[in-house]
């Protein structure tokens, strides 16, 4: 075993333990945001549109009939992973080993987004948070940071559909591979804004967990 390699496993199993932000407490009625997982991958969920800050999501989508048919939902579902993986995944498929082997290098991202007609329950995938109005900006920043945008800030759609009616990918900016990974990815945006996460993981557990001691 090199010592790179030791290097890399030492440092997801002890980045997973250590929590940064540890002081980060809820904002008692702040804005509702939502950590939620379906046991490998992580999503962050925002509100749609969030009255205090003026932040809408709806704008961002690309034509006005997604605009008119997702402007009563609540809540939008936000993940961010390998474009191979994603497209691989369509009808319930289960990536082959060359598409997993090919995402261990730097290769293109979507960004996967989720209407949602209601807000998450909490349970062992899902952790809520009540966070300020200056963290939930950061947020949206970030989430905001992770798409690939025209001149009139509208997302670009990927596929003109998604894995079901009400979910959709659009391109996004940075590389997925080893190092990076979909839960890297919520632990970063998470992170910057401000909120309790592990140091580092690729994996959707740790991600949870320290999201949840947070409360």
């Amino acid at each position: 075993m090199s010592a790179a390699f030791t290097a890399f496993i030492l440092l997801l199993m002890t980045g997973a333990l250590l929590p940064v932000n540890r002081r980060f407490r809820q904002t008692p009625d702040g804005v509702p945001v939502f950590v939620v997982s379906n046991g490998t991958h992580t999503d962050v969920v925002l509100p749609l549109q969030e009255p205090r800050t003026g932040i809408s999501w709806l704008p961002h989508l690309p034509d006005s009939t997604l605009r008119a048919r997702f402007g009563s939902y609540p809540y939008a579902a936000f993940g961010w992973g390998s474009e191979g993986f994603y497209l691989a995944s369509y009808g319930h498929q289960l990536p082959g080993p060359g598409v997993v082997l090919r995402a261990v290098v730097p290769e293109p991202t979507l960004m996967h987004v989720r209407f949602l007609r209601q807000a998450p329950v909490a349970g062992s995938h899902v952790v809520p948070l009540r966070i300020s109005v200056a963290q939930y900006q950061a947020l949206a920043a970030q989430v905001a940071a992770s798409f690939q945008a025209d001149s009139l800030q509208h997302y670009q759609l990927r596929n003109a559909a998604g894995y079901t009616p009400t979910d959709f990918f659009f391109r996004a900016t940075g590389r997925y591979h080893a190092l990076r990974t979909c839960n890297d990815w919520t632990v970063r945006t998470l992170r910057r804004a401000g909120l309790r996460v592990p140091l580092k993981s690729p994996l959707a557990a740790p991600v949870l967990v320290q999201a949840r001691r947070a409360r």
